[in-house]
Formats: structure tokens, C-alpha cells, sequence
């Protein structure tokens, strides 16, 4: 494998003839599932051959889906391309990759749920696996893009996306589409930064066509962060927002915290008890119609400082600085956003501030 941006990654296809293919970090082979199934595999919508869609294994009750069809009196949407696949009750998808021992990957795959209220997603590379719950839905299109990693624990990674629900219509299960992957290297602290990824630079793959950001779970969901050296403590998702598309205050990735106090980041960094040390770090909105008066909530250790921000909706941001003596040898630093926020072109949306340019640093005293 090759290491940085865009590293080689080959992958084992599932067919009656093994073969190995090797592709930069971006999609997985067929991971937009527009190379589909034979007529002659099809029932319907449901998929009757586990090897019927190309680089993919199937496992129970899996259909087919056209972006456009209806079920009853819904329209089914898929996200980019025509197809996506949906996973009844018990139903998975496998593919196997050739992978580093040792390293950390992220997956990043768009979700959205269809008539199932309480739908969730068992995501696993053995021994990993994690439990993301998706009946929040943060987007107004209904699909929301997520993020989960892994460590490599040998060569070969099988990756597992499944439904665990049990409904009485085994046909309510939650829609899956563009499954991609990207290598993760841990950064290291430097003389510039006692936090680690303070920028967010380090993060999981965003799709190039997708302009609503990588939703990241909450730490317990999963054993290592897709944000490396951050974890997510709160019940609800942080988001991963790109230059491309959003407004960020530095560098080409930010985070927006789009549940209030219920979307918080943390990170312990090591402290010298009794030396004093500032927080910096910028608040802004994503240029994304998120109105209104915001604050954001930084804590350091027992300290903590509000930070109030007025946004337009059309990008910018301030500059703030928490200043505080270290108790203990590790301090905890963590923001969260005080109130929700809805965007304002489609008031469905969850949105909220967007902070960046985090840095901790000792200062000498007067």
C-alpha cells in the first residue's frame, strides 16, 4: 500500500473466479451498486442469488432498488446514480479487502430508512463492529452520508453492512448506496499544537459529489474514530464538512455541530499540573443558510468559556481563546453547540455552528 492522499488499496471480488483489484482510497468496487443483477436473479425487487450483484455478497432478504420507484404512497430517492440496494429484516452485504495489518481504515456509506421508525445498521470488520442508529434524519433528502472505522487486525478485511431489525414487512429495512473507503494515519502532536488534528484534516473520505458532509457517530458506536484523535461524546452525530462544499475557517475540513448539546467532540491531552495553557480555536457557519444566534461551549479541564456567534448563513467566523491552569495530567478539552438550529431554506435540516483551528498551548507566566 501506498501511504498519503490517495493510497492504493486492493480488493479481494467475490466471484466464482477470485480475483484482486487495486484502487486509490474512494469506492469500493461497485460500492454505487449500478452494476446489478440479471433478470434472472430477480424476483421482483429482491435479489435471489448471493453473488448476483458484482464485488458483493448477499446474504437474507436484499432488493434491488431504481431510484424513483415507489412503495405505497413513498418515492424512493437514491442519493447518486440509479441504484441502491435495501436490507430487510437479518439482511447483509460482505465484501472482502486486501488491507495493512495494523492500520485504520474508515468507511463512509450513505444510509436512509423507509418505513421502519427505529432503524439501525450493524456495521463490522471483525473483531470491530459497531451499532449506528439512523432514525434521526439530518438531511432534507433523507439519505445522510456516515463514517465508521476499524483497525486492521490481519491482511484481509471482511466488511459486513448489516440489518438487525425485525419487522412484520421484511421489506422496511433501511436503503444503502455509495460505500467508500479511506486509509486513516493518526497524527502526532508537534511544538505547534498539543491537541492532536486541530484542523479535523485527518478524516473519512468524502464523496466528491456529495455536498452534505460525512455524519461521524458517537465514540460508544465504535472502538476507533473516524476522526482520528477525537471522540465523540454525545448522544447524537458531529459532521464532517469539506471547502468543497461549506465554508471552513481553515485548512480544507471542519466540524459542524448539528445537534446542540447533544453533538459534543473531546480529546484528552496531556498537562503539566500548576502551568497555564491556552485553548484557541475559531467558530463560524458553513455557509449553508444556518441563521441565527449560535454559541458554542468550550470546556478545558474545569474551565469553560461561551462563545456567541451571529450567523448570516453565508459563511464567516471569530476567533476565540479559553485561558486555564492545568489540574491534572490530562485535560479534557470539548465543545458542544448550546441550541439546535434548522436551516433556513428547507427548515428540515439539522444544522448548527462549525469549529475549527483547534490548538492547545503552554504560555510562561508574567
Amino acid at each position: 500500500m501506498k501511504g498519503g492522499t490517495g493510497s492504493f488499496l486492493c480488493v479481494l471480488l467475490i466471484s466464482t473466479i477470485t480475483s484482486v483489484v487495486c484502487f486509490r482510497d474512494g469506492m469500493l468496487p461497485n460500492g454505487d451498486f449500478e452494476l446489478g443483477p440479471k433478470p434472472s436473479d430477480m424476483k421482483g425487487t429482491q435479489v435471489l442469488n448471493k453473488n448476483a450483484i458484482p464485488s458483493w455478497e448477499l446474504t437474507g432478504f436484499v432488493e434491488y432498488i431504481k431510484s424513483g420507484q415507489k412503495q405505497g404512497d413513498m418515492l424512493l430517492v437514491v442519493p447518486a446514480g440509479k441504484f441502491a440496494v435495501r436490507l430487510g429484516n437479518e439482511a447483509s452485504i460482505k465484501q472482502r479487502l486486501n488491507v495493512t495489518k495494523g492500520m485504520y481504515y474508515s468507511l463512509t456509506f450513505s444510509a436512509a430508512r423507509t418505513c421502519a421508525q427505529d432503524e439501525r445498521l450493524n456495521i463490522s470488520v471483525a473483531p470491530d463492529s459497531g451499532i449506528i442508529p439512523i432514525q434521526t434524519v439530518y438531511s432534507s433528502s433523507g439519505w445522510d452520508l456516515y463514517a465508521w472505522a476499524f483497525q486492521a487486525e490481519s491482511n484481509v478485511a471482511e466488511i459486513v453492512i448489516h440489518n438487525p431489525g425485525e419487522e412484520e414487512d421484511p421489506a422496511c429495512g433501511p436503503l444503502i448506496d455509495g460505500v467508500a473507503i479511506k486509509a486513516l494515519y493518526p497524527p502526532r502532536p508537534t511544538n505547534k499544537n498539543i491537541l492532536k488534528n486541530g484542523g479535523f484534516e485527518e478524516g473519512p473520505y468524502l464523496l466528491p459529489n456529495s455536498t452534505t458532509g460525512v455524519l461521524i457517530p458517537p465514540f460508544i458506536e465504535d472502538d476507533h474514530s473516524p476522526l482520528p484523535a477525537w471522540m465523540i461524546e454525545s448522544l447524537k452525530a458531529v459532521k464532517y464538512v469539506d471547502v468543497e462544499h461549506f465554508s471552513v475557517p481553515q485548512g480544507r475540513r471542519a466540524i459542524e455541530l448539528v445537534a446542540g448539546k447533544e453533538s459534543a467532540i473531546a480529546q484528552v491531552a496531556r498537562t503539566i499540573i500548576g502551568k497555564t495553557y491556552v485553548l484557541s480555536f475559531a467558530v463560524g457557519d458553513a455557509n449553508n443558510a444556518c441563521e441565527g444566534s449560535m454559541i458554542v461551549e468550550a470546556f478545558a479541564g474545569r474551565d469553560t468559556l461561551k462563545v456567541p456567534y451571529e450567523s448570516k448563513g453565508k459563511g464567516g467566523f471569530k476567533r476565540a481563546s479559553l485561558r486555564f491552569v492545568a489540574v491534572s495530567t490530562r485535560t479534557r478539552v470539548m465543545f458542544y453547540s448550546t441550541f439546535y438550529a434548522m436551516r433556513s431554506d428547507d427548515f428540515s435540516s439539522l444544522c448548527g455552528p462549525v469549529i475549527d483551528d483547534v490548538k492547545l498551548l503552554s504560555v510562561r507566566k508574567a
